[in-house]
């Protein structure tokens, strides 16, 4: 398995809870990464359609507000899975390197240096 590109993962983790139309799967996006992550409406909707071409997401239903069709998006199961694997993917990334920082010489792991990568 190829790693998750980081959009593909935080629009996989909004849907985990439930179905969202377009513009709430951006608020969470956004929410999630702590606004590093903002997703524009023809890019969210080009990863959805890609999602839903791998079974990854499909179409819960929509509704007209305001006389505007609203399509709400839900994770498959196929989708929970692949998202539960990236988890355990990066979980293993991260154990790997706390490791290797905890055996590194100098400052204890955990510490702040103020610098950033």
């Amino acid at each position: 398995m190829t790693a998750m590109r980081e959009p593909t993962f935080l629009v996989l983790t909004a849907l985990a809870d439930g179905p969202l139309h377009g513009y709430g799967v951006i608020q969470e996006v956004s929410a999630l990464s702590q606004g590093e992550t903002v997703l524009g409406a023809g890019t969210l909707y080009g990863a959805l359609d890609r999602l839903a071409e791998r079974g990854l997401v499909a179409v819960d239903r929509e509704e007209a507000v305001d006389g505007r069709l609203r399509r709400y998006y839900r994770l498959t199961d196929d989708g929970a899975a692949a998202l539960a694997a990236e988890v355990a993917r990066l979980r293993r990334n991260a154990s790997a390197a706390e490791a290797r920082l905890r055996r590194r010489p100098g400052p204890a792991f955990g510490a702040t240096s103020g610098a950033t990568a």
